[in-house]
């Protein structure tokens, strides 16, 4: 099984309206229209369907997004069997990205899809953001401590997560994920400043600076 690698912590869909919500036009997506999302990004991310289970995916698409100009946050299924199926797909769809979700790390479906940390210290790993948030307290070091690496169209390296970069250009993804590793290290010292020694050992657990080629 292939697991994904983590290019940032946070929301993978548009947030939409959970059930029993009021619809926000143009702001959020609907239910059926966040299930459909959840759907897609599975299937972006490399779920494989069947035949038959493409052509459901393409009705849903041209009931719930009949033109590229669409509002969102007003559309739905006019069948709510169709709806429940819908719902049960992304269910499976969530299922999917969870088996392949990185070590320290989880996917969980809110009112969007959304990559965290899982707070657990005694775990085999412990995610950087995990132990950030944890900590709760100011420190400097954990923006870049939590980066990852990417090479950018130019050839250049450079460390940030999915919107910023944060250091770079580099050379290569050697030097790049020592300025990360720097960071990191600068992160215990600071935890263990704070009176966190419980978060700075459990360094040793860290998983690697995630890198992407």
């Amino acid at each position: 099984m292939t697991v994904l690698t983590r290019w940032h912590v946070g929301p993978w869909t548009t947030r939409g309206t959970r059930p029993g919500e009021p619809f926000e036009a143009g702001r959020k997506r609907t239910p059926d229209e966040l299930n459909f999302d959840v759907v897609g990004l599975a299937r972006i991310l490399g779920r494989r369907l069947s035949g038959r289970d493409e052509l459901q995916v393409r009705l849903w698409q041209n009931e719930l997004r009949p033109t590229h100009t669409r509002l969102v946050g007003v559309h739905t299924l006019a069948d709510p069997s169709n709806a429940r199926l819908l719902e049960d797909t992304a269910q499976e769809a969530l299922a999917w990205l969870g088996e392949r979700a990185p070590d320290g790390y989880e996917f969980v479906l809110t009112d969007a899809m959304e990559l965290r940390p899982v707070l657990d210290l005694d775990a085999e790993v412990v995610a950087v953001e995990a132990v950030v948030e944890l900590a709760g307290v100011d420190l400097p070091a954990s923006r870049l401590a939590t980066a990852h690496v990417r090479r950018a169209a130019s050839g250049s390296w450079y460390a940030g997560d999915a919107v910023c970069n944060w250091s770079g250009p580099h050379d290569s993804s050697d030097v790049a994920v020592a300025v990360v590793q720097a960071a990191r290290n600068a992160l215990i010292d600071q935890l263990q400043a704070a009176g966190r020694d419980d978060l700075a050992a459990t360094s040793a657990r860290w998983p690697d600076v995630p890198v992407e080629r």
